[in-house]
């Protein structure tokens, strides 16, 4: 089989670590050259982008704090003038907030909001400045947006939620365009924030139908299907990769 995706150009925030880094290693392997953004392990940005041009691709890392406005739209812009064009968003970057709600203050709702829902809006916006048919926009939410197993996480599924109004209407508007809009719901994977051997590992584990933590390269996989050829008339979905979490 060919490269899906071949000579496209994809732009993934937070894609220095975990699931981002997945994606991304994963669109470049379907023949993308990739932008990445990290808020502050340059190193572990530039071993994404030495992995990346390892396959032929060309890559990038830009320093972007998707809190920042200006910094994501720079970042967006500077894509298309590294590369020429912009094919696929995957909004990826993501605060995760968890503890009593008594806890959280106006601060900490701001920049949970500014970086899960403003943060993707504003790409979103950017991105289809430049995209022609057939480009892809993928959100990353979570699954404890479709089901809230477990106490502490009220502002982390708010802001997640958002998620899934913000996909079905840009689906609805983008359509005529050719360009689709999902929302991909990872539920319990493997990554530094949440290790498959972690202390809650277990009681996480018994709710998910497999019985276990997905790999970040599951996510990763399914993404890009989404942003390949074959997903063509899907569109305002929300797909959800976890295991039966929500089952």
């Amino acid at each position: 089989m060919g490269k899906t995706i071949e000579g496209k150009v994809a732009f993934v925030s937070g894609g220095s670590r975990g699931i981002g880094a997945a994606v991304a290693l994963r669109l470049a392997s379907e023949g993308a050259d990739v932008a990445i953004t990290f808020q502050q392990n340059k190193d572990r940005a530039e071993e994404v982008v030495e992995l990346i041009r390892r396959q032929g691709r060309r890559a990038v890392a830009v320093r972007a704090d998707s809190a920042d406005p200006d910094a994501l739209v720079d970042a967006l812009n500077g894509t298309v003038t590294e590369f020429g064009r912009l094919d696929i968003l995957v909004n990826n970057a993501a605060a995760f907030p968890v503890g009593p709600i008594e806890q959280f203050g106006p601060d900490d709702l701001d920049q949970t909001i500014a970086v899960n829902v403003r943060a993707p809006f504003i790409a979103a916006q950017t991105a289809v400045r430049h995209m022609e048919s057939g480009g892809r926009i993928i959100n990353i939410g979570s699954n404890v947006a479709v089901r809230a197993a477990f106490p502490g996480f009220s502002l982390y599924s708010m802001s997640k939620t958002a998620l899934i109004g913000l996909t079905k209407a840009l689906g609805r508007e983008l359509g005529p365009r050719a360009i689709t809009v999902n929302l991909v719901n990872p539920g319990p994977t493997d990554t530094e924030l949440n290790p498959s051997d972690g202390p809650m590992a277990e009681t996480v584990n018994g709710f998910t139908a497999v019985g276990h933590y997905a790999d970040p390269e599951d996510i990763a996989a399914t993404v890009a299907f989404l942003a390949g050829p074959d997903a063509r008339y899907i569109t305002g979905a929300t797909v959800d990769v976890d295991g039966g979490f929500a089952a």
